[in-house]
């Protein structure tokens, strides 16, 4: 067993590991994937990886993980207009046709996450709302994987997804149930 180094921090100095009390544990972020047993998140990733011939198993796998991380901070968060990447919306969407699992997760959460589909329309991208999303994924505990948040003109990865999400008026995202009962896009219900 070695020696741990000397404590070398100086007043206003950030500690050195010898420094700080050991004995507690680092705080442990959530794992999303720990949001569906392991039987369900498969069948979610098979759904992902046969609507994208060619798609690697570890993309799938990290599209899936960060739709989880969507939901559960949309279910967190509900009157605060996010909305997922083109890349994350495929892991939604393949989570939504997984019915029963989709409402028992939501179930789970507190609050089911409705989806509000719009045609893709670059010029109505929004950068905020990117940053707000990650921003709320963050608050809901989880560190997203910042290359699939990277927004429409750097997607790392193409997809069949083929609808957006955006805040613009007359548009509904994904959660915001004010706006999206005024424009006909119905409401949300807990």
């Amino acid at each position: 067993m070695s020696t741990p180094p000397p404590c070398s921090a100086g007043k206003g100095e950030t500690p050195t590991p010898a420094c700080t009390n050991s004995t507690v544990p680092p705080a442990v972020k959530p794992d999303a994937r720990t949001l569906v047993s392991d039987a369900a998140f498969n069948g979610v990733l098979a759904t992902v990886l046969d609507n994208n011939p060619g798609m690697d198993i570890s993309m799938g796998s990290r599209i899936v993980v960060e739709a989880l991380k969507f939901t559960a901070a949309a279910a967190m968060f509900p009157t605060v207009r996010i909305a997922p990447t083109r890349e994350v919306d495929e892991g939604w969407h393949a989570l939504i046709l997984h019915t029963h699992l989709y409402a028992a997760l939501c179930g789970s959460l507190g609050r089911f996450v409705h989806h509000f589909p719009e045609r893709p329309d670059p010029t109505r991208h929004d950068s905020d709302v990117l940053t707000r999303t990650v921003a709320l994924i963050e608050q809901a505990g989880y560190t997203p994987d910042a290359e699939l948040w990277a927004g429409p003109n750097r997607s790392l990865v193409s997809v069949a997804a083929n609808c957006s999400h955006t805040p613009v008026p007359g548009g509904c995202g994904p959660i915001n149930p004010g706006d999206c009962a005024t424009h006909g896009g119905g409401g949300e219900e807990e």
